[in-house]
């Protein structure tokens, strides 16, 4: 009679010794396809392979934005892919003295846009929160014009 208990126990042991390894493989699994699902079509594909497709047609693009009485070019480089560079074309002297923070907004805003290769997410500093989001208007303009019409 006293072998009985040693039989059950040692089934139950092993009933939840492999109900614990079914439940670890199944959570491994499960990470699994939600660590590797969406990725790979959101995240750049390498240069070259035929998956990647074009979001730009390649060109400068600019957009005219109205500073005062005078007006300040916004211009956009892009390749086919990328957002290359922004800068400010046209900008005189007076009109740099007058608005002090143009500059220093487009920069800010450039290097955001340059890393992230997008619109979204952008932050601008408070005491720039008027110029930058003229400037990101004029950026999102030109990068309008510069999708490609499939």
């Amino acid at each position: 009679m006293s072998s009985n208990p040693k039989i059950i126990v040692l089934k139950t042991r092993e009933i939840i010794y492999t109900l614990l390894l079914l439940f670890l493989a199944i959570l491994l699994i499960v990470c699994l396809v939600l660590m590797f699902s969406g990725k790979l079509k959101k995240e750049e594909t390498p240069s070259g392979s035929p998956a990647e497709k074009k979001v730009y047609t390649a060109g400068v693009y600019t957009t005219p934005v109205t500073l005062g009485d005078s007006s300040v070019d916004v211009e956009v480089s892009v390749d086919q892919n990328h957002i290359n560079a922004i800068r400010l074309v046209n900008l005189s002297e007076s009109t740099a003295a007058a608005f002090p923070l143009v500059s220093p907004s487009l920069d800010h805003i450039t290097s955001q846009i340059l890393e992230k290769q997008s619109l979204e997410d952008i932050t601008c500093p408070r005491e720039n929160k008027y110029t930058s989001q003229l400037l990101l208007s004029a950026i999102a303009q030109a990068l309008e014009r510069a999708q490609t019409q499939d």
